[in-house]
């Protein structure tokens, strides 16, 4: 019986999170749950799970829960201190990360410091601070083990090989709405059509960045930390169908791919259970059901997202951080309409023009995206 925290558990990895525990009983024991600001799905979960220990990063959100959960044995802990509390308690073993944001950074390295299993889902914990977090975990002695879709197959058909045995890592790409819509045309595109995702249902944010495919740029980051793999063996190629969800190709020339269906459930429970395989009844991938497998080679004249964030791993430091929010808040501006869908990587561009990078120390880290943000939307006009 493995004791899990979750932090992120009202967001959609959390939910799914929760829902493979539910069909494992016997393994998993719910110990910590964790939100933003969502007070009464927090306040469900608390409850229905019985956990005694609970953290909401927005403070003024945990007062209000704190008066919700008066009389009960629940303790309620409140911002990053309280994220940081929760996800280093003694009685935890594995802490699922799901935060958005910068905001998880801390609470996973407190993880770490304290001994446990990371099972990794915020994209922010490894692109603004990927050097050091694999530092404190090779230190600590402790598995950081993913769970993108992405490189939870990547993970799995390295399955441990060194990273000198491989000649590419091949991450997939659905291509997202625009795959084909012609480059004279984006600018006109709406925040309704962006979020118009062919094969995966997402929050807003990752729905545009699959839109951009600023969502495989922040993946190449990733990957380079989580397998010790340099960015110039990583590659991206766009795969309509999302059943292939990444491949690696080893030095004998020999190429393994994992498939699955577009279920987050399946690479939670693989970083849940590794290195076990336990049947849970998910649903199958049924190949003489599947329709034609193509590839096609990124366009980055369309695409300069991927590139963008490669720039940003290049000049180290804080760079990737500022690339980071400086990308999510002009989501928000185009979202907002206060920008074209073409403005988002403009946008970017010019904040990351600005910034001159320095170590990536978690305070320097904090401070470069607190600065992005801001120039962000100055930038876009807000």
């Amino acid at each position: 019986m493995a004791n899990v925290v979750i932090l992120g558990s009202t967001g959609s990895i959390g939910t799914q999170t929760l829902d493979v525990i539910r069909r494992m009983p016997d393994r998993f024991r719910v110990v910590g749950l964790a939100a933003n600001r969502s007070v009464e799905a927090l306040e469900g979960q608390a409850r229905e799970w019985g956990v005694a220990h609970v953290a909401v990063a927005d403070e003024p959100a945990a007062a209000e829960l704190r008066r919700r959960m008066s009389g009960t044995a629940v303790e309620v802990a409140g911002g990053v201190p309280g994220l940081c509390e929760l996800a280093s308690m003694a009685e935890a073993d594995v802490v699922v990360v799901a935060v958005a944001g910068a905001i998880g950074i801390a609470p996973t390295h407190a993880a770490i410091r304290s001994g446990k299993t990371i099972a990794l889902a915020s994209k922010e914990v490894l692109v603004a601070a990927g050097e050091e977090t694999m530092r404190l975990a090779g230190e600590a002695g402790v598995a950081v083990l993913p769970i993108d879709s992405e490189h939870s197959a990547l993970f799995q058909c390295l399955n441990g090989r060194a990273p000198e045995t491989v000649e590419k890592l091949i991450i997939t790409a659905s291509g997202g709405p625009f795959r084909t819509l012609p480059a004279e045309r984006f600018a006109s595109i709406t925040p309704e059509q962006a979020l118009k995702h062919p094969t995966w249902t997402m929050g807003g944010l990752v729905t545009i960045n699959s839109a951009t495919l600023m969502n495989k740029g922040l993946e190449l980051i990733e990957a380079r930390w989580l397998f010790d793999v340099p960015a110039s063996r990583i590659d991206l190629l766009v795969h309509p169908q999302s059943i292939i969800h990444s491949l690696v190709q080893f030095a004998d020339g020999s190429v393994l791919a994992q498939l699955g269906l577009p279920d987050m459930r399946l690479p939670i429970q693989v970083a849940l259970t590794h290195p076990e395989r336990v049947e849970t009844h998910l649903p199958r991938l049924d190949l003489a059901q599947t329709a034609d497998l193509t590839f096609e080679p990124v366009d980055y004249a369309r695409f300069p997202a991927p590139r963008v964030a490669l720039a940003a791993l290049g000049a180290g430091g804080t760079m990737p951080a500022v690339m980071n929010a400086a990308n999510e808040e002009a989501v928000a501006l185009f979202l907002e309409r206060r920008i074209q869908y073409t403005g988002i990587m403009d946008t970017v561009q010019a904040v990351m023009n600005l910034h001159s990078p320095c170590a990536a120390t978690l305070e320097a880290v904090l401070e470069s995206d607190g600065w992005a943000r801001r120039a962000a939307r100055s930038a876009g006009g807000a």
